[in-house]
């Protein structure tokens, strides 16, 4: 079963789009912040990571630089999910939705990168 760790400030967003992505048959784990996050992948490395860009402690943004720094993560796909558009320099690392984003098109993304 493929892994997906979600990652949001929002309690009641990480409820909805873990009830929707078990639904489809992956296996959820949820962090508050890109701290959790990371420490969630050191511990079980997930198939895909889904994060939102603005957070308290560590944001989106270097979750994903040090997601991309760490040998053993540096593959796991990195959706971010975000009402803020990223902004970085150079080539982008990851892809990114814009919130509100609808169902559908997240289900298809998450497809897309991490066939159930």
């Amino acid at each position: 079963m493929p892994s997906i760790l979600l990652v949001d400030d929002q309690p009641e967003l990480l409820d909805a789009y873990r009830l929707m992505l078990t639904a489809e048959g992956y296996a959820v784990r949820c962090a508050h912040n890109g701290v959790e996050a990371l420490d969630h992948a050191l511990r079980q490395p997930p198939d895909l990571i889904i994060t939102d860009w603005m957070m308290p402690l560590m944001g989106g943004g270097e979750l994903c630089r040090q997601i991309r720094a760490h040998p053993a993560l540096a593959h796991i796909p990195i959706l971010v999910h975000t009402a803020m558009p990223p902004s970085s320099p150079g080539p982008a690392q990851w892809d990114d939705l814009i919130k509100p984003v609808p169902a559908a098109l997240l289900l298809a993304t998450v497809k897309r990168w991490c066939p159930p």
